[in-house]
């Protein structure tokens, strides 16, 4: 789950909406100075489902210790904290289940969710308050993820660069669509370096900037057209906190589904 606090609750969107928000951006990625990824197909379906193994916790959502719902938030934005208020174990199993859920349909992008799982655990993660039991856990999936990547990847003979660019592009799209989840409230980078047509210099970073009414600029300008116009359905649930999971999982069901208009600008 996404969350944005309002005055009065919550907006939510799932990880999966949040994912094929992501993969509308990348549909979008190709003009004069920036091509679409090749090979297309299998980095769009890495984007579009690298959130697939979230939808069965998001469909019986949890609270937190405090009593909100646990979820991605602003907070997290460049400081992701890998576990989202969830046990790491739990968390583990579902981030496993992300790369198995489409490997045997589509490998190429299975590489490429593990790789991004692999980033959140890695680069990204805080492990200063995991237990010693937790960081030899958290070794061992690291590892077999890893060793899976290798597995798959050997089996369809692609090259490296080849797939760390898809990667690349799958954190940017991913980035992108958090930032628009979370209606960050500052200009942000997406993630990486991004080549130009040409390949002359060392890519570009893409900032994002929030401009109001879920209008955001990017620059420099990577889609395929001056404007362009994406949805994710969210629910708005009204309450800070719940006395209890069958509450807030009562008020989340009874939430009408909504829209969420996501328009990005040059």
């Amino acid at each position: 789950m996404i969350r944005i606090e309002e005055r009065d609750g919550w907006t939510l969107v799932a990880h999966r909406d949040h994912a094929r928000l992501a993969a509308g951006f990348g549909h979008h990625w190709n003009n004069a100075e920036f091509a679409a990824p090749e090979p297309r197909t299998g980095i769009l379906t890495a984007v579009s489902r690298h959130d697939d193994a979230w939808h069965a916790r998001d469909s019986e959502p949890c609270l937190t210790r405090e009593g909100r719902p646990s979820a991605f938030s602003r907070e997290l934005v460049g400081s992701y904290s890998a576990f989202e208020e969830i046990d790491l174990a739990d968390y583990l199993k579902v981030r496993g289940r992300a790369t198995e859920l489409i490997a045997a349909e589509h490998p190429y992008a299975a590489i490429l969710i593990s790789m991004h799982t692999v980033n959140l655990l890695t680069e990204r993660a805080d492990l200063s308050g995991l237990s010693a039991a937790d960081r030899a856990l958290h070794g061992q999936f690291v590892a077999g993820q890893e060793a899976r990547q290798a597995e798959l990847a050997g089996a369809l003979g692609v090259p490296a660069a080849e797939l760390r660019r898809g990667f690349e592009f799958l954190q940017a799209c991913d980035s992108l669509s958090l930032l628009a989840c979370v209606r960050y409230p500052k200009p942000h980078p997406l993630r990486h370096r991004h080549p130009r047509r040409g390949g002359t210099e060392d890519g570009a970073t893409i900032v994002c900037t929030p401009l109001g009414g879920d209008t955001y600029r990017l620059a420099p300008y990577p889609l395929d057209a001056e404007e362009v116009h994406l949805s994710v359905p969210a629910r708005r649930v009204r309450g800070q906190t719940f006395p209890d999971e069958a509450a807030f999982r009562a008020a989340y069901a009874a939430a009408p589904v909504e829209t969420l208009a996501i328009t990005l600008v040059r």
